[in-house]
């Protein structure tokens, strides 16, 4: 039988970066406060005295120094772990990021790789207004290159960012500041999730419910709600954005006929945007009612505690997409 451990998302993330480390000399851990700090979200705790000065590194506020650092090393043979504070803060390192990271590969013609994972929060947390809380995914999904992973549980985060580490192309990894306390039993031994497969939480019949990160959290309370009424929902967690996993999407959609989409962006050029219409160019004859959306309002987000969460995805709002879809 499978030993099996209770951790924290915040612990499970740690463990991947540790073993990863030590499989494999040329994986090492930089950005702001990671080290003597153990880290802004204590993800770091207890790895610079593991490993030393050397394989995890405390950075100046300047991203777009220590990122162009990251793409560099990753150039010439290392295999970085480059930890934003905020992907917020990815922002000021846009030009390494865009002109670079995902770039080099194609404009070297193969010569160079960049197996390199830029983690940490995305999205929102609490109160923390709208300089600190956008999810970036969309906006970086628009650059082929690009890996883009987004993972909802602790199993998840820690077989994807094995899988994200060994990976030989630049990999965008999205946490979630709210979820680095959630605990889960994971295996103590290890495992690997693989990137690109996108995961059925919850199987049914009467609607297809999909989402990622937090979001699939209030999904799958949801669909407990609904089943009560005799009304089964299937929930699909993406987990991986980009690879798209359509193959087990366009499954689900066609068994249910009827779909929505739940993320924590905006709505205009978002993820849901992009699935929808996948959707409707494979499944259009399956569909017995239009792809609904629940998406962050079109503002940006308040500080205020009461608008912050209106204007975020709610269980009131998806219940509301639910019901229409289904007329009910």
């Amino acid at each position: 039988m499978t030993k099996m451990q209770r951790v924290e998302m915040r612990e499970a993330i740690r463990q991947a970066i540790d073993e990863e480390m030590k499989r494999d000399c040329r994986v090492y851990l930089m950005g702001e406060e990671v080290a003597e700090y153990n880290g802004a979200y204590k993800v770091s705790k207890g790895l610079l005295d593991k490993w030393g000065p050397k394989r995890v590194i405390d950075t100046p506020i300047a991203e777009n120094g220590f990122a162009g650092l990251g793409i560099g090393s990753a150039m010439t043979g290392l295999r970085p772990i480059v930890e934003f504070m905020s992907f917020n803060f990815s922002f000021v390192a846009t030009d390494q990021l865009i002109s670079n990271a995902c770039k080099i590969y194609y404009m070297s013609g193969g010569r160079f790789s960049v197996p390199i994972v830029f983690r940490g929060p995305n999205g929102a947390a609490s109160q923390v207004s709208c300089q600190h809380s956008h999810c970036v995914e969309s906006i970086y999904g628009n650059l082929p290159g690009f890996i883009i992973i987004s993972p909802s549980t602790p199993y998840d985060a820690k077989g994807l960012l094995k899988s994200a580490i060994r990976n030989d192309n630049p990999v965008l990894y999205l946490e979630n500041e709210i979820d680095y306390g959630m605990k889960m039993e994971i295996p103590v031994e290890e495992y690997l999730v693989p990137i690109g497969k996108a995961r059925v939480v919850r199987e049914g019949k009467c609607l297809t419910l999909i989402a990622y990160s937090r979001m699939l959290h209030f999904c799958a309370q949801i669909a407990e709600e609904y089943s009560k009424k005799g009304i089964e929902i299937e929930v699909v967690d993406l987990r991986t954005i980009k690879p798209l996993d359509m193959g087990t999407i366009s499954e689900s959609v066609r068994k249910t006929h009827f779909c929505v989409l739940v993320e924590e962006g905006h709505l205009f050029s978002g993820i849901c945007a992009e699935v929808g219409f996948q959707i409707q160019e494979q499944c259009f004859d399956f569909l017995d009612a239009p792809v609904y959306r629940v998406c962050q309002m079109e503002t940006p987000l308040p500080y205020a505690k009461e608008i912050e969460q209106a204007s975020l995805p709610n269980k009131e709002r998806i219940c509301a997409a639910i019901d229409e879809a289904l007329c009910l």
